[in-house]
């Protein structure tokens, strides 16, 4: 792993395997999980909305867990995780926190002590834990991964100065000091919408959710199509009802070169399947999608051969996994990259920024990070840009037809 750039430092990274990864300031290593168990789905379809980590399962969560450390060095972090909460969400949380020691003891000699703290599954725990930690000399915290949490963190943080880099999904609780480091739709739909400008990809019908992530998306790809010299020829929002949308843009798609369907593996194929329905030609037509497209029932559908998504180079999670298995012998949930990155990032720049190391500046270093799911950067208002691959639906699974930047632009 490495750590963020500078243009005159570079610092050790951490070893894996007995290698040691080359490193320098501003480069990171990680990526995200999905389940280390046979009940989670994994892949991004379920931790790539607003949806997922935003709310807490309805289940009465277990007796809270004691707080725990882990690491000995000098720089207090905090980590706030749902490890009690009922049903997924606490066993995605057991694999981030696996994914978060894998981090320290990945990386050489660092200088990080983590003050482990379970939230309950609720705001009210999440307050409690980061209360605790700050009070402990937490110099930051990382997490929580429901969006609910996520202010009542943020209070705390605030009152004594310093940042927070949650794993939530929605931007709308991102703000000063407060950084999500997930998988947002918003890099999803400029990644996609770039590369199809592209090829030649400029007249676009647009086919979305009426939900939050649909908001999202939608305002995203008005403003990213025009940026990149194509127009929107057709836009429709869906409920239950997806025949009469489906119906309407059908009947707009001869004036179109590309649709863009964002939504999650069922309903991907379900308005695809409607628009067949309306006498629409797929095949005719270049498909477009999010990272929600990483779904076996995208990769099975024959009218979705072919499409455009973009989402992060599974390569690096493959290479994660693998580590992840040797050492816990499981599966790590999709996710869990985000914490191996976060605890990463911040033993990096533990070691190589000083008394600044997690000040706003520092973390918002426009060149970025590099993480097992390629490069990310975090904005001035709490969101995050990734650098992602564009990957093609085969009926083998997603192939990578463009790779993942090696550098930001301006």
């Amino acid at each position: 792993m490495q750590g963020p750039r500078h243009p005159k430092s570079s610092v050790q990274g951490p070893r894996s395997a007995g290698a040691t990864r080359r490193s320098a300031l501003g480069l990171l290593l990680g990526t995200p999980l999905l389940s280390a168990c046979a009940g989670v789905q994994q892949s991004l379809s379920q931790f790539s909305s607003p949806f997922s980590g935003s709310s807490p399962p309805a289940h009465p969560a277990g007796p809270p867990q004691q707080a725990t450390t882990a690491g000995t060095g000098g720089v207090k972090v905090a980590l706030i995780l749902p490890l009690s909460a009922a049903g997924n969400a606490g066993l995605a949380a057991q694999s981030m926190r696996n994914a978060a020691e894998m981090a320290l003891a990945e990386f050489q000699n660092p200088n990080i002590q983590l003050l482990i703290k379970d939230d309950n599954g609720s705001p009210q725990g999440a307050q409690a834990g980061a209360q605790q930690a700050v009070d402990e000399g937490a110099e930051i915290i990382l997490g929580p991964l429901f969006a609910q949490s996520v202010p009542a963190v943020a209070q705390v943080a605030r009152t004594r100065g310093i940042s927070v880099i949650a794993f939530s999904t929605d931007s709308s609780i991102a703000g000063r000091g407060v950084y999500l480091l997930s998988f947002l739709p918003e890099s999803d739909v400029n990644r996609i919408v770039e590369y199809a400008a592209g090829i030649g990809k400029r007249a676009v019908a647009v086919l979305v959710p009426d939900n939050a992530y649909g908001n999202v998306v939608e305002a995203t790809v008005k403003s990213a199509v025009p940026r990149r010299g194509g127009r929107i020829v057709a836009f429709e929002k869906y409920g239950a009802d997806r025949a009469t949308p489906a119906r309407n843009v059908a009947q707009q798609l001869g004036s179109a070169d590309a649709l863009f369907i964002a939504d999650d593996g069922d309903a991907v194929v379900a308005v695809a399947d409607a628009m067949t329905a309306a006498g629409a030609n797929l095949r005719n037509i270049q498909m477009l999608g999010t990272g929600l497209w990483d779904n076996p029932r995208v990769y099975a559908s024959p009218a979705l051969q072919g499409g455009l998504y973009a989402a992060p180079d599974p390569a690096g999670f493959r290479a994660f996994s693998g580590r992840y298995r040797t050492k816990y012998g499981a599966e790590p949930i999709r996710t869990a990259t985000l914490a191996y990155d976060a605890v990463a990032l911040v033993a990096a720049l533990a070691r190589t920024q000083g008394t600044t190391r997690f000040s706003s500046d520092v973390l918002t270093n426009p060149s970025g990070f590099a993480g097992i799911d390629g490069l990310f950067r975090f904005r001035a208002d709490g969101t995050n840009e990734r650098g992602l691959a564009v990957m093609k639906v085969t009926t083998g699974g997603g192939v990578a037809v463009a790779g993942s930047p090696k550098s930001f632009g301006a």
